[in-house]
C-alpha cells in the first residue's frame, strides 16, 4: 500500500517524523489529545463532517469528552509552530524565488450569538450577483506557491482579524514576521531574488508595498478595472514659477485614449486560454489623499510607483466572455520577460482557493461549533499542521484511487488522494502521543438544578460613523451616476 522506502530516501520519511515531533513539542497542554485529534483528521475515511465523529477514528484513542476538552482548554505555542512551518522545505517558482499568496477566508458563524468578536464577512455565490454579509471570523492566511499545474500550497501563517483591524496592516505584519522567519531558517539569503507577494483586488497593493518597502519583497496584485493612476511628474521647465507638480497625466483603466504606447508588449500561446496578450506601462502611481488608511499619514504623502500590466486572453475554459485583467507590480523598468513571468505567476495565486476548499470541505475546518475565538484559533492551527504533514508525505503515498478515477503518477497526487493513504504512512513516522489514562466522566449538573450562569450574548461588530452629517448624506439617495474613482 505504500511506495515509501523502495524508491525514496529515508530523509523524506525523516522530514515528516521531525515535523511531527516538533508539532508535538508545540502542544503545551492537552498535548496527547490535540496530537491525536490532528491524526484523526488525517486518518478519517472520508470528509470530516462533525467534530464528535473524529473520536470514532481508530487513531483517536480517547473519548469525545477529551476531544472537546482539548479543543476548549488546550494550549498551543503558535510562535514555535510558525517557526516550524517556515523551516520545512518550501516550494519555489520556476526561477527559484519564493512566491507567497495572501488572502482572507471566513469561518461563517451566523447563529453563534454567544461567540464574541464576530465580524460581518462578505460572501459570494449565495445568489445571482449577490454579496451577502454573514457574521463570522475572517482569517488572513499566507501560503507559499509552487510552479506548474498543482493544487498544493505550503501554509505559513493564519491570523484571525479582530473587530476594527485593517486587512492591509494585518497582512503587512504577517508578511514582516514571515520574512524574518524565512531568513532565520535559511530559506532566503542575501543575493537571492526578492520574495514575490501575490494578492487579489481586495488588497490595496500600493499601500502593502509601502508598508513592506524595507524588506526584500515585491508585491503583485490585481486592480479593479475602474482605477485611475497617475504618471510621473514632468520635468520642471525653466522660468516656471509656483510649486512643482507631484503627479503627471492620468492613466484611466477604462479609457484607452489615456494609455499611450506600452513600454513592453508580449504575446503567448497558452493551453487553456489560447493566445494571451500582455502590455505594461512603467512608473504609474495612485494619487493618495488623507482619507481612509492614509488619514493619519504624514503631511506629504508618498508617491508609490509601479508597473501596470493589462492581460487579455482569447477565450476562457468555461466558455464565458473573457475580460481584461489589470495587475500592479511594485517593481519598475519591467522587461518583456518580467511581464510574462508576472502574469503567469499571478495565475498560480488561485491555488490558494484549492487549499481553502480542502480545508473546509475535506479536513472540516469550519465544521466545529466552537464558542470562543481562541478555540477556533487552536483548531485552525491544528488544520495547518495536519495539511503540512500531508505535504511532507506527498512523495511517500501510493495512489489509492477509486475505481472510477483515473490513475495519477506519484508527483501528481492531489492532497485528498494523499490523505487516503496517510493511515498507512503514520505507522512509519513518529507518534509521540502517550496512551490515554482510564478515567470516568464528571457528574455534571445535578438533575433538576437550573443553570444560574447563562452564557453572555455578543453583538456582531459593524463599522459605524460618528459624523451625523455623513450618515445623513449616505441615507439620501443620489440621482447622479456613480463618480469615477480618482485614487
Amino acid at each position: 500500500m505504500i511506495s515509501v522506502h523502495d524508491r525514496h530516501p529515508a530523509g523524506v520519511v525523516g522530514e515528516l517524523a521531525r515535523f511531527r515531533r516538533e508539532f508535538y513539542a508545540c502542544l503545551t497542554s492537552r498535548a496527547d489529545a490535540l496530537f491525536e485529534l490532528a491524526d484523526a483528521v488525517l486518518c478519517a475515511d472520508g470528509p470530516v463532517r462533525s467534530l464528535v465523529e473524529l473520536s470514532l477514528v481508530g487513531e483517536h484513542r480517547r473519548g469525545h469528552g477529551a476531544l472537546y476538552d482539548a479543543l476548549a482548554c488546550g494550549r498551543l505555542d503558535i510562535d514555535r509552530l510558525r517557526t516550524a512551518l517556515a523551516a520545512v522545505p518550501l516550494p519555489r517558482a520556476a526561477d527559484g524565488r519564493l512566491v507567497l499568496a495572501v488572502d482572507i477566508t471566513c469561518w461563517l458563524r451566523p447563529d453563534a450569538h454567544t461567540s464574541p468578536q464576530r465580524i460581518l464577512c462578505h460572501t459570494y455565490g449565495r445568489g445571482k450577483d449577490q454579496h451577502i454579509p454573514v457574521p463570522g471570523w475572517p482569517y488572513s492566511m499566507v501560503v507559499a506557491l509552487e510552479s506548474g499545474r498543482s493544487s498544493w500550497t505550503a501554509p505559513l501563517d493564519a491570523v484571525r482579524l479582530a473587530p476594527g483591524d485593517d486587512a492591509a496592516t494585518v497582512t503587512a505584519g504577517q508578511l514582516r514576521d514571515i520574512v524574518g522567519r524565512l531568513i532565520a531558517a535559511g530559506q532566503w539569503q542575501a543575493g537571492d531574488s526578492n520574495i514575490l507577494v501575490v494578492a487579489d483586488a481586495g488588497y490595496d497593493a500600493p499601500r502593502l508595498a509601502f508598508l513592506l518597502r524595507d524588506l526584500p519583497v515585491q508585491v503583485l496584485a490585481r486592480m479593479r478595472s475602474d482605477r485611475v493612476l497617475r504618471r510621473a511628474a514632468p520635468p520642471r521647465q525653466p522660468g516656471v514659477l509656483g510649486r512643482p507638480p507631484r503627479h503627471g497625466g492620468e492613466f484611466v483603466f477604462g479609457d484607452a485614449a489615456t494609455w499611450n504606447e506600452p513600454d513592453a508588449a508580449t504575446m503567448t500561446n497558452t493551453r487553456l486560454y489560447g493566445t494571451a496578450w500582455a502590455r505594461s506601462w512603467d512608473r504609474l502611481h495612485p494619487r493618495l489623499t488623507h482619507r481612509s488608511a492614509w488619514i493619519d499619514a504624514a503631511r506629504v504623502l508618498p508617491v508609490i510607483e509601479g508597473t501596470v500590466i493589462r492581460l487579455e486572453v482569447e477565450h476562457l475554459p468555461s466558455g464565458a466572455t473573457p475580460k481584461p485583467v489589470w495587475l500592479w507590480w511594485s517593481g519598475v523598468d519591467a522587461t518583456s520577460e518580467d511581464v510574462d513571468r508576472l502574469w503567469q505567476t499571478f495565475l498560480r495565486r488561485f491555488d490558494i482557493e484549492h487549499t481553502f476548499r480542502l480545508f473546509k470541505q475535506t479536513l472540516g475546518w469550519t465544521c466545529p461549533k466552537t464558542r470562543t475565538p481562541q478555540a477556533a484559533d487552536r483548531w485552525t492551527w491544528l488544520i495547518l499542521a495536519a495539511y503540512t504533514q500531508l505535504r511532507l508525505a506527498r512523495a511517500l503515498a501510493a495512489d489509492l484511487r477509486r475505481p472510477w478515477e483515473q490513475p495519477a503518477p506519484p508527483q501528481r497526487l492531489s492532497p485528498a488522494r494523499v490523505r487516503r493513504g496517510f493511515r498507512h504512512l503514520r505507522t512509519k513516522a513518529t507518534c509521540p502521543a502517550g496512551a490515554p489514562k482510564p478515567s470516568r466522566p464528571g457528574p455534571g449538573r445535578p438533575p433538576g438544578r437550573r443553570n444560574n450562569h447563562p452564557t453572555p450574548r455578543y453583538d456582531v461588530h459593524t463599522t459605524t460613523t460618528t459624523n451625523t452629517k455623513t450618515a445623513a448624506a449616505k441615507k439620501t439617495k443620489s440621482i447622479n451616476p456613480r463618480p469615477r474613482r480618482t485614487g
